[in-house]
């Protein structure tokens, strides 16, 4: 009987141009590479169903892999690591030295600009007039 793998899922936000252009990008490969990998976007998806709230979810890239969620640097490793182009830069984010590093300047930098572009984005298209 063959193996029927649960794909590794991606929550990302495609209204971030950011977000969105990495993430097709991945899409892109897994797609030609026939990977089992599926990605779900914020705005469209039962955030339930990931346990999460639209806040969250917009703060930080979550994967679900083998029925457990991961979040931040630990989610892009997590996907890096299910794609053989990207693997050097898990092993890479894993090591004891860059991982706490990586994942401050992910956590608190990074995110944190990216979510902040993505709430002003919001207030400026629910402020503009209907019609």
């Amino acid at each position: 009987m063959p193996e029927t793998r649960l794909p590794t899922r991606t929550l990302y936000n495609a209204d971030c141009p950011v977000c969105n252009a990495e993430i097709c990008h991945y899409a892109d490969y897994a797609e030609g590479e026939a990977l089992p990998l599926a990605f779900d976007d914020l705005n469209s998806t039962d955030l339930a169903a990931w346990g999460v709230t639209e806040d969250e979810a917009a703060r930080l890239l979550h994967v679900l892999h083998e029925g457990r969620l991961y979040k931040g640097l630990d989610a892009f490793l997590i996907l890096w690591e299910q794609m053989p182009r990207y693997r050097w830069m898990a092993r890479i984010g894993r090591l004891p030295v860059i991982r706490p590093l990586a994942s401050a300047a992910y956590t608190h930098i990074l995110a944190r600009i990216i979510y902040t572009r993505h709430v002003r984005r919001r207030a400026k298209r629910q402020a503009q007039p209907l019609g």
